[in-house]
């Protein structure tokens, strides 16, 4: 009688069990929802970053006073309370800022606007404050860290 070759039953469930294990990693690795929220967020550092760069260039320009007026931007400073950053448009109350002078100086090419935002939306999504001794916050709210803001 001849002895046949073949793999035992604990063999063949060793093997599953570590295909369904390296999968499950995997697929955690490569959480599209995760990464493409881990994308915007980034995005929207960067965002902030430019934002906040443009207005301190616009103050270093002007002996450290804010100047974004004219006839279309109705904002004299920055104000002191959290505020929501318009990207174009007329402000509507005093829960919004005009920051469109930044494009206007030529300091940035356009407003930043929320990824998940229309580019063409008039409200960025984005805020800004102004704090007693210069310093100027800028926030925005993110997927997976809900508060992003950064500070100069």
């Amino acid at each position: 009688m001849k002895k046949q070759k073949a793999f035992t039953l604990i063999e063949i469930l060793l093997v599953i069990g570590i295909i369904v294990i390296l999968a499950g990693g995997i697929i955690v690795a490569l959480n599209p929802g995760r990464q493409f929220a881990k994308a915007r967020d980034a995005q929207r550092v960067t965002d902030l970053n430019a934002l906040l760069n443009a207005v301190v260039q616009n103050l270093t320009e002007n002996q450290g006073r804010w100047n974004c007026t004219s006839s279309q931007y109705h904002s004299t400073t920055l104000p002191t309370n959290t505020t929501t950053i318009r990207a174009t448009g007329t402000e509507t109350d005093n829960t919004e800022i005009n920051l469109s002078c930044l494009t206007s100086n030529n300091i940035l090419s356009r407003i930043p606007v929320d990824p998940l935002r229309s580019p063409t939306d008039q409200i960025s999504s984005y805020t800004i404050a102004a704090q007693e001794g210069g310093r100027i916050t800028l926030c925005a709210t993110g997927e997976l860290n809900p508060n992003i803001c950064i500070s100069k």
